[in-house]
């Protein structure tokens, strides 16, 4: 396992480069070439919506999820403050960065403490999955749900990144039994997700059979870290394999679309590059249980708690409009809805 120093100067490259660099994909989420079906009679009040989850035995207050960003530095820290506050004035889920830098430097630990802001909402702890084959075992997963006071654990897949970090750890040989052996052993459900390139029908299937409790598709269409990498690469030869990996990924919706096709069973959580209310009511009608983001919330977070609020409160709105509009009074409903593609 790389030394602190390390990890915290990487932490940090990556909070500078999404706040000032363009690093977004060059492909878009797919969202954009699908329509939910209008309905002129709705025949209920727009104030009947009912926007409230259940999520894994979470209650939520709307469908949305603060996607996993920080932590492990001290502006890591205060950013995550922010949006626990955030989070919590508005009954949402929220996911932690990764916590590995924790497992090595108790004094990290406090910038994923933020249960004190936070004291009723869903939180995620969360954990690079490569991690289970350089030496982190399911205890020490455990100590990262009890560090955060977790409701789950997210363990995040990101071979492309790693590949293309100079100091990656990219021996993803024999994970499967690794991730099966942590679900088993950790005593709250364990989340599986991609960090912005996509989980396919067929990845899906195994995480199912793993005993994966639910997926993340994050799929390609919002930040690519081919992009940060490419930010961060130290030789012109490096710059220029990362950029040429901004095409890649599965988008959002051919993601969520492949996962509902085979019927498995399990909550799903749409992410990568969402930002609108509109695109939260697609995601549930194409099978979404929940929606994540997190480019637009870095940059709000990144100014107050006050600025993520409000950053929250247009998606609520924008969100209960649409499913109004579609004659959707609750969420069940909205995934019923019907969609069609647009030419």
């Amino acid at each position: 396992m790389e030394n602190h120093s390390i990890h915290t100067q990487r932490k940090d490259d990556h909070l500078r480069i999404n706040l000032e660099e363009d690093v977004r994909s060059g492909l878009r989420n797919g969202l954009e070439r699908i329509q939910l079906e209008h309905c002129a009679l709705p025949e209920f009040a727009l104030n009947d919506v009912d926007l409230s989850s259940d999520f894994l035995g979470m209650k939520i207050a709307l469908p949305l999820l603060v996607s996993s960003m920080t932590g492990g530095t001290e502006q890591g820290a205060e950013i995550n403050a922010r949006l626990a506050n955030a989070a919590e004035a508005m009954g949402v889920a929220m996911g932690l960065g990764s916590q590995r830098t924790a497992l090595k430097n108790p004094a990290a630990e406090r910038s994923f403490q933020v249960r004190k802001y936070a004291p009723t909402i869903p939180i995620f702890a969360n954990l690079g999955a490569v991690q289970l084959n350089y030496g982190v075992t399911p205890e020490d997963c455990m100590r990262l749900v009890e560090m955060a006071e977790a409701n789950a654990l997210i363990l995040h897949l990101n071979p492309l990144q790693e590949a293309l970090q100079p100091e990656g750890e990219s021996n993803f040989s024999s994970l499967l039994p690794k991730i099966e052996s942590v679900c088993k052993r950790v005593p709250v459900p364990v989340i599986v997700k991609e960090v912005g390139w996509g989980i396919s029908g067929k990845v899906a299937f195994l995480l199912k059979q793993a005993g994966v409790a639910a997926i993340d598709v994050a799929g390609a269409g919002g930040t690519s870290w081919a992009q940060v990498e490419m930010f961060r690469a130290k030789t012109e030869s490096d710059q220029r394999i990362a950029a040429h990996f901004r095409d890649w990924g599965i988008p959002t919706a051919t993601a969520l679309r492949q996962i509902r096709e085979l019927n498995l069973g399990l909550p799903v959580i749409a992410s990568g590059g969402i930002r609108k209310g509109i695109e939260i009511a697609k995601c549930i009608a194409l099978g979404a249980d929940l929606c994540g983001i997190a480019g637009s919330f870095l940059q709000a977070a990144s100014l107050s708690s006050e600025a993520v609020l409000e950053a929250f409160e247009e998606i609520r709105k924008e969100l209960a409009i649409a499913m109004f509009a579609c004659g959707a009074s609750n969420l069940a409903k909205l995934k019923t809805t019907g969609t069609f593609p647009l030419d």
